[in-house]
């Protein structure tokens, strides 16, 4: 074997071993699934900063090997960092747990799952600011302070008014005879013209108004994952699970209707 023969295959070993090595939890040396090809393109993608092309080869790594915790780990880490998508980032990241609960970084990854749930609790219900806050406290302080001033000038009305009453009786009053309401005829009702229709004349037609709608439902083909779904169809993966509650969309199947969120 020559001597640029040696050096080439030993470049295409160097090459191969980053690729494999990248971000992995543990550190340590390939396992199996981390040999499955598309999870090696997925991680040469990585390195090269194609995050959204990583994204795309470690979910083919999962239709090929639906078990591969390490496949879970990469796309929840480029959800979480790269795709700002914490709730696909959240599923990722537990499936991984599920598949490898006895991994060394297991307290590292529910220390992202929490922070991921705090990040999308705060895009669900943003909290107001504290000035905004401070601001309706004084509002609601200042209304309740003149709905007090009004209640005691009112008391103190009425107490002026009950004091003048037990000091100056009220004099008798003695009947006297009321007006009788006039009593009207009431109107006659005026009949109304009937048309009728013209011969010759062509009638209107009222043609009824045909209700727009958007499908509301996606059927799996061949190829698709729930991921690439979301982003053909241009919906949040969090949205997307939202409106399949109960399915396992790390685990759809050709033929299978899922329901799209309203848009």
């Amino acid at each position: 074997m020559s001597f640029w023969s040696r050096l080439a295959g030993g470049a295409g070993v160097l090459w191969l071993g980053a690729a494999l090595s990248g971000c992995t939890p543990s550190g340590q040396r390939p396992t199996g699934e981390e040999k499955e090809p598309h999870f090696v393109l997925g991680k040469s993608r990585v390195n090269a900063m194609d995050y959204q092309g990583g994204i795309e080869a470690f979910e083919q790594s999962l239709e090929a090997n639906p078990h591969s915790a390490m496949a879970h780990y990469e796309l929840g880490w480029l959800d979480d960092e790269k795709a700002a998508d914490p709730a696909g980032a959240i599923y990722h990241y537990q499936e991984y747990l599920k598949l490898n609960p006895g991994g060394e970084n297991a307290d590292v990854i529910k220390q992202r799952i929490y922070r991921c749930k705090q990040q999308l609790a705060a895009d669900v219900l943003p909290l107001p600011s504290a000035p905004a806050v401070q601001q309706q406290l004084d509002r609601l302080s200042d209304q309740n302070r003149q709905l007090l001033d009004e209640v005691g000038k009112w008391r103190a009305y009425y107490a002026n008014q009950l004091t003048a009453a037990k000091t100056n009786p009220t004099p008798p009053t003695y009947d006297t005879p009321q007006p009788q309401p006039v009593v009207r005829p009431a109107p006659v009702p005026v009949a109304q013209p009937v048309s009728t229709p013209v011969a010759g004349a062509n009638p209107v037609r009222i043609t009824p108004l045909k209700s727009s709608g958007a499908a509301h439902a996606h059927t799996v083909v061949a190829g698709e994952t729930a991921m690439s779904i979301c982003r053909k169809l241009g919906v949040k993966f969090s949205a997307l699970q939202a409106a399949n509650p109960g399915v396992n969309l790390g685990r759809i199947h050709v033929g299978q209707a899922l329901n799209l969120p309203p848009p």
